[in-house]
């Protein structure tokens, strides 16, 4: 009897060079294939955006904190000739010292302050309602309230995850924490970042984001410049004529200054209602005191810091301000200008290199 066949040949992998279901020849098929991935990755990333975007805001605001930093170190290294690490521990340090000898020296007299400002301003709001009752403007102060409430409260669920004291110091040491750490090694982040990224890509990543630092940086010192200005200035002008919680007033004005477009008509109704408080003579020395120090910071501050920094349309720094403080409440509204400015320099940067690669060929 002959032994049986050894079949076992039989499963070697014959038909290997058959087409799968997953093989495109046709060079059109395998185009619109590519191009469906792509969208449907896009979709995907713009999905995550939004799930992670509190977490992504925090990060940039630790870049932003980092920017702030960065040029208080560079400036230092001026004048001081000491290492990186000296010089932003330097930066740290007279930052946390301004800030204790602000509450142990200003604090209580500001938070006396803060305690009386709601109840001024809620008479004075009254009074400018009577006033317009009198005149057959029928507004009643009840729906006045809940306009404000609403106004304050709707800045969208990100805020509402952020909110409360606790959640506001929370997040701000976050991006205190961040921003120490991204301003020690900011290249060991830069590379970082290069690395996932095409060889090809990486000489104009890091281009981009040295233009992007630059403007960065000299976009918050004028910021800060124009706080340090406008509060100071605000308070001198306001003690002299003897305004009330003219400290407090100085201090928010400066804090409001750093939201472009929107911080200033908040900070002078303020003003002016608690100066109107005092007597009409005092209202309107509070009006005059407010147009002096806008008109120097808008004519003199805010030009200087633009001609050296990314030139941004007011209208699309505020159309910003609008969407992202109601998407991510106050850390959208104060982050939007840096936003909108890194956001320029990429699609300027981009568009740079459309025109240069189409000269080439």
């Amino acid at each position: 009897m002959s032994e049986p066949q050894d079949n076992m040949g039989d499963l070697e992998p014959r038909h290997s060079t058959n087409v799968g279901p997953t093989d495109f020849h046709d060079d059109l098929v395998r185009r619109e294939a590519k191009k469906a991935a792509v969208w449907i990755g896009m979709a995907g990333l713009t999905a995550l955006v939004v799930v992670f975007a509190q977490p992504l805001l925090v990060i940039f605001g630790g870049v932003v904190f980092a920017a702030m930093v960065d040029g208080g170190a560079r400036l230092l290294g001026r004048v001081l000739p000491i290492g990186r690490g000296w010089r932003v521990g330097i930066v740290l340090v007279l930052t946390a010292a301004f800030l204790v000898w602000t509450v142990l020296f200003a604090g209580n007299q500001i938070a006396a302050q803060a305690a009386q400002m709601p109840a001024v301003i809620e008479r004075q709001v009254q009074a400018l309602l009577g006033w317009a009752q009198s005149r057959g403007i029928e507004v009643q102060y009840a729906d006045f309230s809940s306009f404000a409430g609403q106004l304050v409260g709707g800045v969208g669920p990100v805020t509402r995850a952020l909110g409360g004291i606790l959640g506001g110091f929370t997040t701000l040491f976050l991006i205190m924490i961040l921003g120490i750490y991204i301003a020690l090694e900011p290249n060991l982040y830069q590379r970082g970042l290069a690395w996932m990224l095409p060889v090809k890509e990486r000489e104009d990543f890091h281009r981009t984001l040295e233009l992007m630092g630059k403007a960065l940086r000299r976009l918050l010192a004028g910021r800060l410049l124009g706080m340090a200005i406008e509060g100071v200035a605000t308070w001198l002008l306001l003690s002299i004529y003897g305004v009330p919680m003219a400290a407090l007033l100085g201090l928010l004005t400066g804090l409001l200054a750093f939201l472009p477009n929107i911080g200033a008509p908040i900070s002078g109704a303020l003003m002016i209602l608690v100066g109107f408080s005092g007597g009409t003579d005092m209202g309107i020395y509070c009006v005059i005191v407010y147009l002096v120090v806008q008109t120097v910071d808008g004519n003199i501050i805010v030009p200087m810091v633009a001609k050296k920094t990314v030139d941004l349309a007011p209208a699309l720094v505020m159309g910003a301000q609008l969407v992202f403080g109601v998407m991510f409440g106050i850390l959208g509204l104060a982050l939007a200008d840096p936003m909108v400015a890194m956001l320029k320099i990429a699609l300027e940067r981009r568009s740079e290199r459309n025109e240069a690669q189409a000269a080439a060929a």
